[in-house]
């Protein structure tokens, strides 16, 4: 990588990202650029209309070269896998890194919620947690971030200029300031860098 660069990240362990409006479009661009060897798992929330079935991890399946499906309850996190929020239910990490469900009251009008899914994360995985907020219309996921900052925890924004809704990008940087504030196609390249950092 080139001074210009981001400078890599060591030392993760799992990703978590949250997007709402505009979403499918960002993170089939941040994952598209994923090997198929890429070893970290990565955890989603992407704000859905409850009253369907999701179809995101076929489409995402479809399209990308990782594992990709919808978390079930007490699930065990594995490796370079994608798991997706499932519509109705609030995703959150244990501290024995599995997966939970649960059906508690909405935040910020959402279930799942980015915050819920991110304050957990970051109480498993702390220093070792990458979470990334992209383009969305409503504040969910600023808390959540500045939670995994706090925790020593990497954090990333995308670029609110780029964002095509920028209110959730902005909400986060009205709290605190993540360790980057990227473009889409940079987002995409740290996460490819991740996987053979010397850790």
């Amino acid at each position: 990588m080139s001074a210009a660069a981001t400078s890599p990240v060591n030392g993760i362990e799992a990703i978590v990202v949250g997007a709402s409006a505009g979403g499918v479009e960002a993170l089939l661009t941040i994952f598209g650029e994923l090997p198929a060897d890429f070893g970290l798992p990565i955890i989603a929330v992407l704000h859905l209309p409850d009253e369907r079935r999701s179809q995101l991890a076929e489409v995402f399946a479809r399209r990308l070269h990782i594992p990709v499906r919808e978390a079930r309850d007490k699930e065990v996190i594995e490796a370079g896998t994608l798991y997706f929020a499932g519509p109705g239910y609030h995703l959150s990490v244990e501290h024995d890194r599995s997966l939970s469900l649960s059906q508690e009251d909405r935040v910020h009008h959402s279930r799942p919620a980015i915050d819920y899914l991110f304050a957990s994360a970051a109480d498993a995985y702390g220093a070792s947690l990458l979470a990334i907020l992209l383009t969305g219309a409503n504040q969910d996921g600023a808390h959540g971030l500045a939670h995994v900052k706090q925790s020593g925890g990497t954090t990333v924004v995308q670029d609110p200029k780029e964002a095509r809704i920028a209110v959730m990008p902005l909400a986060a940087l009205a709290l605190q300031t993540p360790d980057h504030i990227l473009p889409l196609s940079r987002i995409g390249s740290l996460l490819a860098s991740l996987e053979y950092s010397p850790c």
